[in-house]
């Protein structure tokens, strides 16, 4: 088992770079693949999930150049070039990859299988799956659950779908399974999600009519190929931004080429209403707009989390809970029922991780009320189970800024899956963080 120990730091300093966005990423393969040409990727991130995208693409024959582990070149095979790949298709642990496969596999002439890990076999599917049975998919689960197993030659019709829960990975499923439909199909979401496939989808020509939270997508005759260039993953900055506001030194932390696609940067509402200082620099608007963020450290306050920024949020909501657990006065999350349902239970996970850090929190049915420490309370030491999800094991090494002993943090080799090289950079802006274990 591959462990994580933290040790206290006095401050973090400097510059860093973090990988390229992962929904980014998967999406550049996927839509890339079945567009007419050759498109070219730069930015890409070589994480497992996203490299499991590529086997699976490269599976379904279309010819992928990795011509550095982030320069990317793909040879798109059209609307319909896919081929069946002869065997299930393993996601490992991307949830993404598997959701947003659904969608475009259904409208596929071959049968396919979608599997995973053993945390993966156990995610909800379901919700998928309802959406595209209604387009005339055959999409079957069992018991909800992975393996998907998709039905081919089935004709596809454009529907008017009411997301029941804010969702980006159902969405984009369902617009991946509307590029091949008969009519045009609209999603509905009762919150903002975050939106890369429209990005992306009206970047290779595709006509799509948005107007706030409804979506229609007209079927096209063709993806255009492109070029894409990936920005720094929001949702891997966002332990830095915590890492800065917790222990930067005078001159603040800076991370550079930051993705802030609006539906992404909920955490950073969240964080200024508490208290955060957190400057936008060199703000660069194209397709993703990007940007460097420097970020000072704060002395952060206990708020209610505005419903609206937790979907926002919810990828960023672990690392969130540490710097609440660090603010003056209590914390509020609710209506993030979505984490129960992740890499692990984040919501219990984060409890017990608190709860070994002597924390004093209250978990809800959907989210956690947590009690902060305040500035110059430091935690005590211990050990604690990320439950092999990523976004926990990183949440509690930046909570060692905050500990007055080393943190152990257990079961942490799935980091890989969305941050590859997160202890190197970590530990390059002054973090103390060693990976051991077999």
């Amino acid at each position: 088992m591959r462990n994580f120990e933290a040790r206290p730091a006095a401050r973090v300093s400097g510059a860093v770079a973090v990988p390229g966005d992962k929904s980014i990423s998967h999406r550049s393969l996927m839509l890339s693949g079945i567009a007419q040409g050759v498109s070219e990727v730069s930015g890409f991130l070589a994480s497992e999930d996203c490299l499991a995208t590529m086997t699976a693409m490269r599976a379904l024959g279309v010819r992928i150049e990795q011509r550095s582990p982030t320069h990317v070149m793909v040879h798109g095979v059209g609307l319909r070039g896919l081929r069946g790949a002869g065997r299930a298709l393993d996601m490992g642990n991307a949830g993404t990859a598997m959701r947003l496969f659904t969608g475009l596999l259904s409208a596929q002439a071959f049968d396919s299988q979608l599997i995973g890990d053993a945390s993966l076999m156990k995610r909800p599917m379901e919700r998928v799956a309802k959406p595209l049975r209604a387009m005339g998919a055959d999409v079957r689960t069992h018991d909800g659950t992975p393996p998907v197993d998709i039905g081919g030659g089935r004709d596809l019709h454009g529907i008017a779908y009411g997301m029941p829960v804010a969702s980006a990975q159902v969405k984009s499923a369902i617009l991946l399974a509307a590029l091949f439909a008969d009519s045009a199909t609209t999603v509905v979401a009762p919150a903002v999600t975050r939106d890369h496939s429209e990005r992306m989808l009206l970047s290779c020509g595709v006509r799509l009519d948005i107007e706030g939270l409804r979506v229609t997508l007209h079927p096209p005759q063709q993806l255009d190929a492109q070029r894409i260039e990936v920005p720094g993953d929001f949702s891997s900055a966002a332990f830095f931004i915590v890492a800065g506001l917790l222990g930067a030194s005078a001159g603040g932390l800076l991370i550079e080429n930051v993705g802030l696609n609006p539906t992404r940067t909920g955490l950073l509402d969240i964080l200024r209403s508490m208290g955060a200082q957190i400057d936008i620099v060199n703000l660069r608007e194209g397709a993703e707009p990007v940007a460097d963020l420097r970020v000072h450290a704060s002395m952060l306050r206990g708020v209610r989390v505005p419903a609206d920024l937790v979907p926002l949020a919810i990828d960023e909501l672990p690392v969130l809970f540490v710097a609440a657990a660090c603010a003056d006065g209590e914390t509020v999350v609710t209506g993030a029922e979505e984490l129960r349902v992740k890499e692990s239970d984040r919501i219990a996970a984060m409890s017990a991780g608190l709860a070994a850090l002597g924390v004093t929190h209250t978990v809800l049915p959907d989210g956690m009320r947590i009690e902060g420490r305040g500035e110059g309370v430091a935690f005590g030491g211990g050990e604690i189970d990320s439950h092999g999800d990523h976004r926990i094991a990183m949440s509690f090494a930046v909570a060692s800024l905050r500990a007055s002993k080393p943190l152990i943090v257990r079961d942490v080799a799935n980091v890989g899956t969305s941050f590859p090289g997160f202890v190197d950079l970590a530990r390059s802006v002054g973090l103390d963080v060693r990976e051991s274990g077999a």
